[in-house]
């Protein structure tokens, strides 16, 4: 569950900022972001946070907010995986609701281009170098054939033949049943948190279109070989903009609330 978890993180904090508004379930009042095209069927590890959260109720009532159990474990599953860790943050409170169209505005898509995915961070107070090395992330987990289809069947001059032709396998031409087919998103070492995923794009082996864009004759070339030559650089800075993303639009104070579980707002637990 690492890269979901990092990336449950991650899709948290881009829509109304790290407040656990993704954990919400729908209500007659709320509109929930599970299932914003973003996040549905994609996003996992929902039932880690609420098994987390009702050992701490059990022994802590109303104290420890989902938001930050959210941010906690995405440092844990880094490090679980031999990852970077760091110094979590702490004091968020939680939301009262959600945004289902901020999920679909701002969230970052799988072949947006690369000044769209500089922008899409910017707006949250994230640098290009931020970006990429969030991007590193990729480093673990799977993508669904769904989201990568395009990018190995268009002949492009970006993606290497064998590369493309070996997903071609687990992934048919034409959309249908297998696009829910899973595929890692580092061919080499899928599950070790490393900085293999740059080298990848080096060699034009990335295997979203939004990974590849990275290192594409663009403002981004450096940074990635750089990380591709330098793993402590990759994982400092790794460390420190997942410190920064996860302090975006934080509520705190008498903002929110702590929620009791964690998919319902405390009126309606």
């Amino acid at each position: 569950m690492a890269a979901s978890l990092i990336r449950l993180h991650f899709h948290d904090c881009f829509v109304q900022g790290c407040d656990a508004s993704i954990l919400l379930d729908d209500t007659p009042s709320i509109t929930g972001e599970k299932t914003a095209r973003p996040n549905a069927n994609s996003v996992r590890g929902y039932e880690v946070i609420d098994d987390v959260k009702s050992q701490l109720e059990s022994q802590c009532p109303g104290i420890v907010s989902c938001a930050d159990i959210v941010a906690v474990a995405a440092r844990d599953a880094s490090e679980a995986v031999n990852g970077p860790t760091w110094t979590v943050n702490l004091g968020r409170r939680d939301s009262t609701g959600a945004s289902r169209a901020g999920a679909e505005s701002d969230l970052p898509g799988f072949n947006d281009p690369l000044d769209r995915l500089v922008e899409r961070f910017d707006t949250k107070g994230l640098s290009a170098r931020d970006m990429v090395a969030l991007s590193g992330s990729h480093t673990i987990g799977q993508a669904r054939c769904a989201t990568f289809r395009g990018r190995i069947y268009n002949n492009g001059s970006d993606i290497d033949a064998d590369f493309a032709a070996t997903r071609r396998g687990q992934c048919p031409s034409v959309a249908g049943d297998g696009n829910n087919n899973l595929a890692p998103l580092d061919l080499v070492t899928p599950n070790s948190f490393d900085n293999n995923y740059f080298r990848n794009l080096m060699e034009r082996r990335g295997l979203l279109q939004s990974d590849q864009v990275l290192f594409s004759g663009g403002s981004t070339d450096s940074i990635v070989d750089e990380y591709s030559r330098d793993s402590g650089a990759f994982n400092s800075d790794f460390a420190a903009a997942m410190i920064r993303m996860g302090d975006i639009e934080p509520l705190t104070g008498s903002q929110g609330e702590v929620r009791r579980v964690c998919t319902a707002v405390n009126a309606a637990a």
